[in-house]
């Protein structure tokens, strides 16, 4: 976000919701997602006067908070969402801890009652009266606006606090009568500021001996570390190979020979960890499910580099911290080291071989869909695609490490692990990257959660196609069932609407491809059309997977459908 300080002469007195609306503007916003309702109206109704950002109505709060934490994983920028107050706010609470757990820099603004009745409990309209203990449970931050003086340097912390490391959601409350009351723009108010963490050199010094002695290093890059794509890059280039979680995928590029990509729990792996003689991990929370609920063995020595102080040595012990954000770090390591690192030669041979062969066995587990894994992998990481994924089997099984991706910004799943929000999420990312065509991997289940926001996007024409993987199940809970429960499938079994139908209701292009063979022209067709497609995979048709996804390991968080 940058925009020049207002220092404008203009000093008469506005509504606050024109404060509120100029606010975001000049500081750079350009898309805002919400509902209208009767408590944020001041700010809908200035913001459509205005005409400076584009809003977005979504069809549920919880799908608007999806929207806006896709558009800022994608844009690289502040998201916006605006809610109304009590049930609207607490529909949007369950979308913006997926933007918590990503670390997604969204600005939350929500209403509240009139301040005399706010915090009182006197059964108003849409009174919560703990309603900012709820907010502060899913936000990095809360702040509330208590009257119209403050409205633009308190809406200024908050965009500052959302943007700063560690980035993460801000709610912003605002009660409706202070929305309605007028006051002036500060002269000169900056634009929002992002407070940087810059590491201690002394602990560089120390980690670059480190390095200097090490044979065979590894960088375990996490989605924290999305930022430093040059900086990771060129420490592998000089002799580091690379792992990435999920969300850290292509800091270093996908394809690159010493990046064993987000094939990080594989035997394979383990081997290659056991024989690491440095690890350093970037950015990462080494979440359970990817860590096999750290049974997962990381290399010696381990050190943690991370924005988040409090991150140090969470869920591994680490021989060495470094509270720092991941680029700056890297690069001072860089300033600390050689053109080209002493390393064994054969540990990256060794990785790729890795590599190549877990891709090779994932290939093998898709059976039939290992031509959808392809045809999507090609065409989203030559086009620069952005890729947007549901929680559902066919995201677990090459969604997340399988289909490349062109640059980690363009990589958007649900990080929490909750099914329904890859619809409303590739409508945030088509949004933020205009002239690209945005690519949706869906499943049926999760696809009902929030059916509703498809008319969101035949709305506004956002171009997407979504592919749904229709098996008329919860197939990973029927794998589970399959494996654990003696094959009793109790509740994971769906009624499952005609999809064709939907869509025609909607106004939204559908194909149903029933035969595997005919996907890759449904596909291409389906990239051709403008405006929202929805390619319809009958599973039921064409057959089950070779093998069975069932899920995390046994005790893993869950969330998987």
């Amino acid at each position: 976000m940058s925009a020049a300080p207002n220092t404008s002469a203009r000093r008469a007195a506005e509504p606050v919701g024109d404060l509120i609306a100029g606010g975001l503007a000049d500081a750079g916003v350009t898309h805002a997602f919400g509902v209208i309702s009767i408590h944020n109206m001041p700010i809908l109704d200035a913001l459509f006067r205005q005409g400076r950002i584009t809003f977005v109505p979504a069809r549920g709060e919880a799908g608007a908070m999806n929207m806006a934490d896709a558009f800022a994983r994608v844009s690289r920028s502040l998201g916006v969402v605006i809610t109304s107050t009590g049930t609207a706010a607490g529909n949007a609470a369950g979308s913006q801890v997926e933007a918590l757990t990503a670390g997604s820099p969204v600005l939350h603004i929500t209403s509240q009652l009139d301040t005399v009745f706010m915090d009182r409990d006197r059964a108003a309209i849409h009174d919560v009266p703990r309603q900012p203990d709820m907010l502060k449970s899913v936000s990095k931050a809360y702040f509330r606006v208590w009257d119209a003086n403050g409205a633009a340097t308190v809406l200024r912390a908050a965009m500052s606090a959302a943007l700063s490391a560690p980035s993460g959601p801000v709610s912003l409350e605002i009660p409706v009568d202070v929305q309605r009351q007028t006051a002036v723009m500060p002269l000169g108010l900056s634009a929002p500021t992002r407070a940087r963490v810059a590491p201690d050199a002394a602990q560089l010094d120390v980690l670059a001996e480190l390095i200097r002695r090490a044979r065979r290093p590894m960088l375990y890059l996490g989605g924290g570390a999305r930022a430093a794509g040059v900086e990771a890059t060129t420490l592998v280039e000089r002799g580091f190979c690379a792992v990435t979680s999920t969300n850290g995928r292509a800091i270093v590029p996908e394809d690159h020979a010493r990046n064993l990509g987000a094939y990080n729990m594989t035997p394979l792996a383990q081997t290659l960890f056991d024989k690491c003689d440095l690890m350093i991990v970037v950015g990462s929370r080494l979440r359970g499910n990817e860590t096999r609920n750290n049974a997962l063995r990381l290399g010696k020595p381990l050190v943690q580099i991370d924005a988040d102080a409090s991150q140090g040595g969470r869920n591994y012990p680490v021989d060495m911290f470094i509270y720092g954000e991941a680029a700056p770090s890297l690069a001072g390591l860089l300033e600390r080291l050689p053109a080209k690192l002493d390393v064994d030669q054969a540990f990256a041979a060794e990785l790729a071989s890795a590599r190549s062969a877990s891709e090779g066995a994932l290939a093998k587990s898709l059976g039939p869909y290992k031509a959808v894994a392809d045809i999507l992998s090609a065409r989203v990481h030559s086009g620069a695609h952005p890729f947007a994924r549901d929680v559902t089997i066919a995201n677990s099984m090459f969604g997340n490490r399988y289909v490349r991706l062109a640059a980690p910004h363009l990589g958007v799943h649900a990080l929490g692990g909750g099914i329904g929000q890859g619809v409303a999420m590739s409508i945030g990312a088509s949004f933020a990257s205009p002239g690209k065509k945005t690519v949706s991997l869906l499943g049926d289940g999760g696809t009902m959660v929030n059916l509703g926001e498809f008319a969101t996007a035949v709305e506004n024409e956002s171009d997407i196609v979504f592919v749904l993987m229709n098996d008329q199940a919860y197939g990973v809970i029927s794998n589970i069932q399959d494996a654990q429960y003696g094959n009793r499938h109790a509740y994971c079994r769906l009624h499952t609407p005609d999809f064709g139908l939907f869509a025609k209701s909607m106004g939204l292009a559908h194909e149903k491809v029933s035969a595997i063979d005919r996907f890759e022209d449904a596909f291409n067709r389906a990239m051709s059309l403008p405006g929202p497609t929805l390619l319809e995979i009958d599973m039921i048709a064409i057959g089950p997977y070779a093998e069975a996804f069932g899920g995390p390991p046994a005790g893993a968080a869950g969330g998987a459908k």
